[in-house]
Order: structure tokens, then C-alpha cells, then sequence
């Protein structure tokens, strides 16, 4: 048994999803909506909408949508049950006890005994690097400087050259092939079964916010590939909304984050006293990764290998981080290639030199860009100008990038008001900043999911989309439109919600997606309220509402006359009668006032 609807609804009214959403994404209202870049995906141009109105959030780009709990599941890889009692406990909201249902009761043992499986094994890692089997490992961290309580605190271990030991202590402790295949831990092969997937290699287990072992990260002894290999994605683990480290540094008392490359790197900062350092799991920085630091701080300093590679990746991730609303700086380490490298040789009062001395991320990107130019060549040198001219056009706020527009042009000794015109001539041009909006019906991916989708489904998305949106209008078409004119099962049962809310005087979207506890279905109603299309004038809006009416009533007639059985007269005659009335409404069509 679940919470009661009463006491899901009162715990989701008193949270808005406005306010909730902006702890993790970084929103600016456009009309009516606020829109920031999706948490759920990469992307450039936000496309993630969140409503205010409908209490409800989508994405335009992948599809992503739902109220305030679907996001805390979605972000937080929350249960529904977790997710009620964060939300809970944000409003202060006292929960009544709740019998959990079976399918509830399933999923949170199942989540419950992965993250056991993770624990269980970290410990049988951390236990094998202290044994003789494990000496290999153990002189290689040695070997790298660090210290046992270094080795505890980040409960480091090694997996054995054997590829079953670990296999054969879970089967001992009487876990099902079941489970252990989905904790990511395994290779399971038809012919030869289970083999363990970490085999003679340091292990560093990965822990979430709340230092949970969640996977792990495994680097080879000696020369075999690849030299590090991460668990895969599970239940309990996403690579991308998770960063190596942050249990600890959410707790550090220094006033940033340092953003770093790998496992090594934070552990021996963390081990020079700072706290603070975070690594990306594996891959380049995300932007989910981006908004879970924003949750923890203001300014994120970015260490990267000073190689080409390295460049590259902070010039990737500088964006997403000033998008997530955070201030950035970037370390320079030369001669050095690695925090470690430049602690060892030069030692932590260096170090923090350079963070102190760490260089303006915008700035760090300019002169990145100058050396792709010979700068005594005046043609390069023109359209290096016209590059940084449109980089400055992104910075929104204008005192911003007055500020720096005034900072460059003093560096590069040219005059500022031709800095200005050339910035304003790439305005003219449509390069640069863009308007935060929801993409219009133009855009490429709204067309494709257009063109996925079968007719009559999104003109009854349209539908659904309209009703909830306009207050009145429902009532309004009610002698036109009935649930029954909905042929897609679900977009049925959505709109008798609809309709029985509309009866009470409110449409709530968020709480109609509370009623699908399957996420696909979720994001499946989430998007019946966020299919629209661009009209320009109230004349084109009520000609595209009439057509869509016309289409899906006979849509629905065709459909209920397809399924008559031939010798049901009364029933013939029923479709007749509504034949009849669909012909006299596209005669005389709807009335002037349909959207007042």
C-alpha cells in the first residue's frame, strides 16, 4: 500500500518545482516558463522547461518529463518512497506510516541488496590488498606516496589475479546469480558462466553523496588494457551524475571545488589536506555533473593535464560550469603534468601558490583561441578579433562582458570601441548568444519526434496540451469532446483525469502523472502536456484547434465504426447520428470566443 493520493498531493504542493529544480539546474524565466540546460542529457541549448502553471517539468530535446518527485527519482536515482520523504522532510511535512506495495517492496530490496553487494565487496577489495595476494597492489600505491590511513579513508583495495575469487565469496554468502548479475561486478558468458570483472587491479571504490559504494574504478597491474576500467551503469550507479570524491569534499571547508582528471589526482590532494578535489568518473565532464557541484558551491577551480588532451577537456567543460551558474579558474601546472606530480616535486606551499595565481576561465580560453593565430599576420590577427568577438557576445550579462571586452582590449592593444562595433556587427549576424526558449516546431528534433509519432496521437497530445493550458476551454468544447474521442488507451485514461478534474474547477498535470507509477508511462504523460506548436495569431490558433477537433472526432468515429459488429443497427445508426453532427460542426465551425 502506498501513501495515500491526499498525502502524496499535500507533500507535492508544498514543494514547488520551480524552487526544487533550481537547487540542481541553473533556470531563467522566458514568458511564462522557466528553461535551463537538461540535467538528463548534454546539450548546448537549453531545451529543459519548467512550469510554474502545470507544476511539471520537460525536456524538449530528449523527452525527459514529470512532476517534482519524477525529477528527485530521475536526478537523485531516488525510489518513489525516497523520494516522497526528501520532499517531506524539505516542507516539513510529518508522514504518516506506509505498508509499502509488493512491486515497492521489490524494488527497494533489490536497490537495498546491490548496494550491500557494493559495500560487501569493497571490503573483501580492502581485505585482499592487506593479504599476501594482494602485495602487488599494495607496493604500487606505496610506490605512488600514499600513506595507509590515505589507503583506509578511501577504503582502496585490489582484486585478485584469479578471475572467480570474488564470484565464489558471494555464492559462498548464498547471493543468486540474479542479483549479481545486475551489480555490474560479473562477465556472465552462456558456455563458461560468471567470471569476476575486476582481476589484478588496484580498486577504488566509488561512493555517492551520501558515501554509499556505489561501483568502482579498477586500474591493471603492469602493462594489460585497459589500464582503468569503471563498473558499468546500474540501478545504483550512473557515471554521469556522480563524481569520485564529493562524499568528502561536500563536507570541505574551503571555498571551492578543485576539478580534477583522475582517481590519483584526488586522492593525493585530498591526502596534501585538499579536501576539496572531485574527478569525473571516467569520462568528460557533464553537465549533470556540473549541477550536482552548483548543489555544493560557488566556484570550481579546473585542474587538467596541461597536454593537448587536457586543454581540450577544460575548454569543454569551462562552458558547461559557467552555465551551471558556477565561477571558474583554471590551475597551471607546467612544468608539471598532474597535481601529484607537482605536490611531490615541489610541495603543498607551491601548490597552493598556483591556486591562488589560477587564471580567469575566460581569459584561459582567449589565449587558448590566440594560438591558433599568428598574431604579426594581419589577417590572422583580424580574425582572431572577430573569434573573440563572438565569444564575448555569449556572456549575457552585459556589465560581464563590458568588463572583459575593456580587459582584452587592454591586453591586446586594440581599441575598445572597435572591439564593441565588432561584437554588435556579430550580433547582426545571429552569432552567439541565442535566446533561452523552448524550441519551436522548426526545430530539428521537435520534427523528428513529430515524424515518430503517429498522427492521431499528436493531435491528441495537442489536444490535452491546449486543455490544460487554458483555463475555460475545456468547458467550452465539452458539447464537442468527450474522453471517449481519445483512441490512444493511455491518452484516454489522461483525459478522463482531465475531464474529472475540470469538473472540480482545477487541472493538475503534475498530480495526473502521480497516477502512473511506471517511468516511461511518467515521461509518456508529461509529454501530452508539453506537445504544442508555434501559432502566431488568435486566428490561427482557433483554425489549428478546429482542425484538430474535426480530425480526432472523426478519427474516433472511424474507429468506433470499424469495431461495430454489422448486425448492431442501433449502433450503426449512433454513428450516423455522429457523422451527421461532425459535418453540421465543420459547417459552421467553432464558436469566435472559444479561447476567451
Amino acid at each position: 500500500m502506498r501513501y495515500t493520493d491526499e498525502v502524496i498531493e499535500d507533500v507535492r504542493e508544498r514543494n514547488d518545482i520551480v524552487d526544487v529544480i533550481s537547487q540542481y539546474v541553473k533556470l531563467q524565466k522566458r514568458g511564462s516558463n522557466y528553461f535551463g540546460l537538461c540535467p538528463f542529457h548534454n546539450e548546448k541549448s537549453p531545451s529543459f522547461s519548467v512550469s510554474r502553471d502545470k507544476q511539471m517539468y520537460y525536456c524538449f530535446g530528449c523527452g525527459k518529463g514529470g512532476n517534482v518527485y519524477t525529477f528527485l527519482m530521475e536526478y537523485e536515482n531516488y525510489s518513489f518512497q525516497e523520494a516522497i520523504k526528501a520532499l517531506a522532510d524539505r516542507a516539513g511535512v510529518k508522514l504518516p506510516e506506509a505498508e509499502y506495495s509488493r512491486e515497492e517492496r521489490e524494488e527497494q530490496d533489490k536497490r537495498s541488496r546491490l548496494l550491500e553487494i557494493n559495500k560487501q565487496a569493497a571490503l573483501y577489495y580492502y581485505s585482499r590488498l592487506h593479504s599476501p595476494a594482494g602485495q602487488a597492489g599494495l607496493r604500487y600505491l606505496e610506490g605512488r606516496g600514499l600513506s595507509a590511513e590515505t589507503m583506509r579513508s578511501f577504503g582502496l583495495g585490489y582484486a585478485d589475479k584469479y578471475s572467480n575469487d570474488l564470484y565464489q565469496f558471494f555464492k559462498k554468502k548464498g547471493y543468486s546469480d540474479g542479483i549479481l548479475k545486475e551489480s555490474g561486478l560479473f562477465h556472465v558468458d552462456e558456455k563458461r558462466g560468471f567470471s569476476d570483472k575486476f582481476w589484478n587491479r588496484v580498486m577504488f571504490p566509488i561512493m555517492d553523496a551520501n558515501s554509499r559504494v556505489i561501483g568502482f574504478g579498477g586500474r591493471v597491474m603492469g602493462d594489460g588494457k585497459p589500464k582503468y576500467l569503471n563498473s558499468p551503469e546500474t540501478p545504483v550507479f550512473d557515471k554521469s551524475r556522480n563524481l569520485y570524491g564529493l562524499n568528502v569534499a561536500r563536507r570541505t571547508r574551503r571555498k571551492n571545488f578543485i576539478i580534477c582528471e583522475g582517481y590519483m589526482d584526488v586522492i593525493s590532494m585530498h591526502q596534501a589536506g585538499y579536501t576539496n578535489a572531485v574527478a569525473s568518473l571516467g569520462t568528460a565532464l557533464t553537465s549533470q555533473q556540473c549541477s550536482l557541484m552548483s548543489r555544493f558551491t560557488k566556484q570550481v577551480l579546473v585542474i587538467y593535464d596541461m597536454d593537448g588532451a587536457g586543454v581540450k577537456a577544460a575548454l569543454r567543460a569551462i562552458p558547461m560550469l559557467r552555465t551551471a551558474g558556477l565561477s571558474t579558474k583554471v590551475v597551471n601546472l607546467r612544468p608539471h603534468k598532474d597535481p601529484d606530480e607537482f605536490i611531490k616535486a615541489e610541495g603543498a606551499e607551491a601548490f597552493e601558490q598556483r591556486l591562488e595565481e589560477a587564471e580567469n576561465s575566460f581569459l584561459f580560453m582567449v589565449r587558448m583561441t590566440e594560438q591558433n593565430y599568428d598574431m604579426n599576420d594581419p589577417g590572422e590577427r583580424s580574425r582572431f578579433f572577430h573569434e573573440v568577438a563572438a565569444m564575448l557576445l555569449e556572456i549575457e550579462d552585459e556589465i560581464e562582458r563590458n568588463s572583459y571586452t575593456e580587459a582584452i582590449a587592454r591586453k591586446y592593444h586594440i581599441e575598445q570601441n572597435m572591439l564593441v562595433s565588432q561584437i554588435n556587427r556579430e550580433a547582426l549576424k545571429g552569432v552567439g548568444r541565442t535566446e533561452i526558449r523552448p524550441p519551436k516546431n522548426t526545430d530539428a528534433r521537435r520534427q523528428k519526434a513529430a515524424m515518430a509519432a503517429a498522427p492521431a496521437d499528436k493531435e491528441q497530445k495537442l489536444m490535452l496540451t491546449w486543455i490544460a493550458g487554458q483555463p475555460g476551454l475545456l468547458e467550452r468544447l465539452k458539447d464537442y469532446l468527450s474522453p471517449a474521442d481519445f483512441t490512444n488507451p493511455m491518452y484516454r485514461e489522461v483525459a478522463e483525469m482531465v475531464w474529472e478534474q475540470g469538473a472540480k474547477g482545477k487541472i493538475s498535470p503534475a498530480a495526473i502523472i502521480n497516477h502512473f507509477e511506471d517511468s516511461a508511462q511518467q515521461t509518456e504523460a508529461a509529454s501530452l502536456f508539453n506537445t504544442d506548436i508555434t501559432l502566431d495569431s488568435p486566428a490561427d490558433r482557433k483554425k489549428a484547434l478546429f482542425d484538430v477537433l474535426c480530425r480526432m472526432k472523426r478519427q474516433s468515429i472511424d474507429k468506433r465504426a470499424d469495431e461495430l459488429d454489422p448486425a448492431d443497427m442501433q449502433g450503426f445508426m449512433k454513428i450516423m447520428d455522429e457523422r451527421k453532427k461532425l459535418d453540421q460542426l465543420r459547417a459552421r465551425g467553432l464558436p469566435e470566443n472559444i479561447f476567451s
